[in-house]
């Protein structure tokens, strides 16, 4: 599946809600749903810094020259976000995962005006990560 059409999706989602914070329950069980980082991930290597939460990104390359991302975080919207970036960026190639900015993510999925500044800030950190470690 492209960036494209998960993003398409992930809009279809989040389009069903009108209030800001059902969109916020749902990012909170899609970070449930999510894998967890083992311990030893959690370190200052794959932490993304930027983010007020404690947060990690770890890209695992493929044999096909694509990577497949897997995030954490200790705080539950924030981890719903980080998700977000798995999805749409597992399984793409380094140029179109390249092609990609943090604001446009979030406005593709409806949620540019659903979180806060802050939020906004560290999710761009995180996409600046993603981008910084498959260069």
């Amino acid at each position: 599946m492209s960036i494209q059409e998960e993003l398409h999706n992930l809009r279809e989602v989040f389009i069903l809600f009108e209030d800001p914070k059902d969109k916020f329950v749902q990012l909170m069980d899609m970070a449930k749903e999510s894998e967890k980082l083992n311990q030893t991930e959690k370190n200052n290597i794959n932490k993304i810094n930027g983010c007020t939460s404690q947060a990690w990104v770890v890209a695992d390359l493929n044999g096909d020259n694509t990577y497949t991302f897997r995030t954490d975080s200790d705080a539950l919207i924030v981890k719903g976000l980080l998700t977000i970036l798995e999805r749409i960026f597992t399984g793409q190639t380094v140029d179109e995962v390249l092609a990609m900015n943090s604001e446009d993510i979030l406005s593709s999925v409806g949620l540019d005006k659903a979180i806060t500044s802050q939020r906004t800030n560290g999710f761009s950190s995180a996409v600046e990560k993603i981008h910084n470690i498959i260069r």
